[in-house]
């Protein structure tokens, strides 16, 4: 209701029991259609967040709750799974489908990918700039929608495993454990880095593009988003609010009205710190703060004097240049004041406001309760607005006071003639409504009809979701016209109810296919296979030092090549590929080579590298990669990797049908729905990542520029990257290397590898066609004696306590089987 009444054109949630939002309350069925309905009743749209991942043995279930939702005419579905989204067309050919910001779409490249999906509106990565969502807009004439206000995850999404990695709890099904918010320590080779009191090192501040708005729509954004996670209806109303009149400002050519007191309001509310985000390119000394990574309001100003009861406060600059002055603050209104204590660390306090008092236009007095303790200290503290005693009382009203409420413009019409009824017309734009008094009209003995008094009664719309608007009339002029007045007033309850109901039903209700035809065809779509046991092993590598290692030790004698099926690169330097394809190939070896993960519109010079270079095969971790490819008639084979979440049977089938020649599962799977989405079919050309260090977060972010530089780009940062190693340990005391890539992005690293060799004998029965090697920073004897084990292993000539025994013999921080053995799904705390 804080969103209807507040300016929301629409608003998303969750789909009961398939939904990004774990740790939160799930609608019923019932609640569904009663949201739905009332947010139809004032035109807003209704968008259903169908977000996660589906795996094998949920296909059935998926096409039993769309069989429930589907009836009740939600607008859009969010969806993440590409098979999912074949679901829905197999379902409901024509309903609308939206691919959610978890389907990390950063190009216009995979949006031309996936047009045969029919998906009408993209979410895109929460890390394009402006510059480049206007060049994907250029480039598609899909609707295209951003996040404008709200949390911003670390990592892509999509692109998430880190509360995967450490606790069995997949951001892709929800389950998020928000690791970007814990502590780290940041070691930089082998030797904690003092940070002077900066410990959340991958926690962003909030993101807030009110500034940025009419730069959007010049990009030709169709819709803004606003995160809502957990949020309280303050947040909901104020930012809808806000976004609302910055918006319709824009359209009008005029500048926004007090945008710093909008922000204020939105980030009283709730707020990090806020920062626009990737919308101009990446700042890596501002996006994360460092210093705290909870809420802490509206900063404005810094203590600039300490009294025995109260402090001075002194506005910010940037704020006085924007216009904020020292009234904003009144008695009862909460602040908080972040300083440093007698040891150098960061400390909060905070207090209601028992006075105010002005001094001048950008310093002021803040009185507080005798009972909190003055400190010198409390110096130089930087201070937040972080309660509005009004605003709880003022999102009521705006929900409750039907002065206040929205409510919807009608056009009536009224005509009238003697000897025939009176006739009414409601419109609201999309519905007409019509209907005539049960008595004919009569010459009046005294005062007949009249215009004003038939517009006051036909405009008396205040216990409804209307409002009128606009009052025509034909009225007999050759006598006056006699009606009983209250059947005036029956014409219009009828009027407004029949309207009323024609805008909650919606239109005519969608055709849909049972899920039990559904099932039918799931089961239908599935591939079966002989199973032809014996995998191949394919072999990541990351440095070229490590391919040099390999080709060394197969000279030597030391490593022999039996069941090794490709040696992958994965550098963070370019240059380094092309001396290092060609030492593979001159040692008889088949070389395949990985794109970035991530693909933005200016980055089409690594997939021109790769392509150029031919290699045998190109290990595709983004569908616009994929796409460039295919249009530019690769010849070799391009292989999906696990960035693209494969989990159930239709999305593989979809993306091998159009030309992958494998797929490398998603990481989400343990153990059991591995063999259950192998037997699903088309098993030898898929493959399973059997040893590894979980790639957690991947990052726009980078922590060495933000940590071990000034700079806020590759452009000013001095590269430490090239110059040190990185680690990161969080609160709990787990490892995570830093490692860049070639645009400078991050990849989080668990320190603890992970095994999935247990299982691999049961899959390659199956029929599974490749399991992979991914070496990270293994060197010398320590990667040949992992990459021996393997190909040993899978050969027989090795078996699986040995292979285990060898592994943890070499292993820094331990060995795990981490998700894979995962066998219960992760409990969430739903309320």
């Amino acid at each position: 209701m804080a969103a209807i009444h507040n300016g929301a054109d629409a608003i998303f949630m969750g789909v009961p029991g398939f939904n990004a939002r774990g740790r939160s309350y799930d609608f019923q069925i019932e609640e569904v259609k009663e949201i739905i309905d009332t947010c139809h009743l004032y035109g807003v749209k209704v968008n259903l967040a169908f977000n996660i991942l589906i795996f094998q043995n949920e296909l059935h279930k998926a096409a039993e709750t769309l069989e429930k939702i589907l009836p009740l005419k939600p607008d859009a579905f969010i969806v993440q799974d590409l098979g999912l989204v074949r679901l829905i067309r197999q379902m409901a050919p024509n309903q609308r489908v939206h691919g959610s910001t978890q389907m990390s779409i950063s190009n216009a490249e995979a949006i031309t990918w996936l047009d045969d999906l029919g998906i009408q509106r993209f979410v895109l990565a929460r890390e394009n700039s402006i510059k480049e969502i206007h060049s994907i807009k250029q480039n598609t004439d899909k609707e295209i929608e951003v996040f404008v206000h709200g949390a911003l995850c670390v990592s892509y999404s999509g692109q998430c495993f880190t509360s995967e990695g450490i606790g069995g709890r997949s951001a892709n099904r929800g389950q998020c454990a928000q690791s970007c918010r814990f502590n780290y320590e940041m070691y930089v080779d082998e030797e904690k880095r003092d940070l002077g009191g900066k410990s959340f090192l991958v926690s962003p501040q909030d993101l807030c593009g009110i500034n940025e708005v009419p730069s959007l729509l010049e990009a030709g954004v169709d819709c803004f988003k606003v995160e809502g996670r957990l949020k309280t209806p303050e947040y909901v109303a104020t930012a809808a609010r806000s976004f609302d009149q910055a918006i319709e400002s824009a359209q009008n050519h005029q500048a926004l009205m007090n945008p710093v007191l909008l922000k204020k309001q939105m980030a009283t509310a709730f707020s990090r710190g806020f920062f626009s985000g990737w919308f101009h390119g990446v700042d890596h000394q501002r996006l994360v703060e460092g210093t705290f990574s909870a809420h802490r309001g509206f900063e404005f100003g810094k203590v600039v004097r300490v009294k025995d009861s109260s402090l001075e406060v002194e506005l910010t600059e940037e704020n006085i240049q924007q216009g904020l002055k020292a009234d904003f603050i009144q008695a009862g209104d909460g602040v908080l004041w972040v300083y440093q204590d007698r040891n150098g660390q960061s400390a909060e306090k905070g207090g209601f406001v028992f006075a105010v008092k002005s001094l001048n236009t950008r310093r002021f007095e803040l009185e507080f309760s005798r009972d909190i303790n003055m400190s010198e200290h409390f110096m130089g503290a930087r201070v937040f607005y972080n309660h509005d005693k009004d605003l709880k009382r003022d999102v009521a009203l705006s929900v409750e006071d039907k002065e206040r409420k929205k409510r919807l413009p009608v056009s009536i019409h009224a005509e009238a003639s003697l000897g025939q009824p009176l006739k009414v017309t409601y419109t609201d734009g999309r519905y007409t409504v019509s209907a005539t008094s049960a008595n004919v009209c009569e010459p009046a003995k005294s005062k007949g009809l009249n215009s004003l008094d038939l517009r006051e009664e036909l405009f008396a719309l205040m216990g409804s979701p209307f409002r009128g608007h606009e009052f025509t009339c034909e009225l007999d002029a050759s006598t006056p016209l006699f009606l009983p007045a209250r059947q005036v007033k029956e014409l219009r309850q009828q009027l407004v109810k029949e309207l009323t109901e024609l805008r909650i039903q919606n239109g005519a209700a969608p055709e849909l296919l049972t899920a039990l035809a559904v099932g039918e065809w799931i089961e239908g779509n599935k591939t079966a296979e002989k199973a032809v046991p014996g995998a191949k092993l394919n072999l990541l590598l990351r440095e070229k030092g490590q391919v040099e290692d390999f080709v060394n030790a197969i000279k030597s004698g030391d490593l022999t090549t039996a069941g090794l099926n490709l040696v992958i690169l994965d550098f963070e330097f370019g240059l380094d590929f092309e001396p290092s394809l060609k030492l593979l190939k001159e040692n008889g070896i088949k070389v395949g080579i990985a794109t970035t993960r991530i693909l933005k519109p200016n980055e089409h010079r690594n997939v021109k590298h790769l392509f150029n270079l031919n290699p045998d095969a190109i290990l595709a971790r983004n569908l616009g990669a994929v796409q460039w490819l295919q249009a530019n008639n690769y010849q070799g084979q391009i292989l999906g990797d696990f960035s693209l979440n494969v989990t159930n049977h239709l999305t593989a089938q979809y993306l091998l049908n159009k030309g992958l020649h494998s797929l490398c599962l998603g990481y989400d799977l343990n153990n059991v729905q591995v063999s259950e989405l192998i037997q699903a079919g088309q098993a030898a050309q898929f493959e399973v990542t059997a040893y590894q260090y979980m790639p957690s977060f991947h990052m726009e972010h980078c922590v060495f520029a933000a940590f071990l530089s000034k700079g806020s780009s590759f452009k000013d940062c001095g590269k430490p990257c090239e110059k040190h190693q990185v680690k990161l340990k969080d609160q709990f005391g787990n490892w995570h290397q830093i490692k860049p890539d070639q645009e400078c992005r991050n990849t989080m690293y668990n320190g603890t590898s992970q095994s999935a060799a247990r299982y691999v004998k049961e899959w390659e029965s199956l029929g599974l066609g490749y399991i992979r090697y991914e070496a990270l920073k293994e060197r010398h004897s320590e990667l040949i004696t992992k990459i021996q084990g393997h190909l040993d292993f899978i050969s027989g000539k090795k078996d699986l306590e040995s292979l285990i025994k060898d592994l943890g013999n070499v292993e820094s921080y331990g060995l795990s089987e981490s998700h894979f053995q995962r066998e219960k799904e992760y409990q969430s705390r739903k309320k």
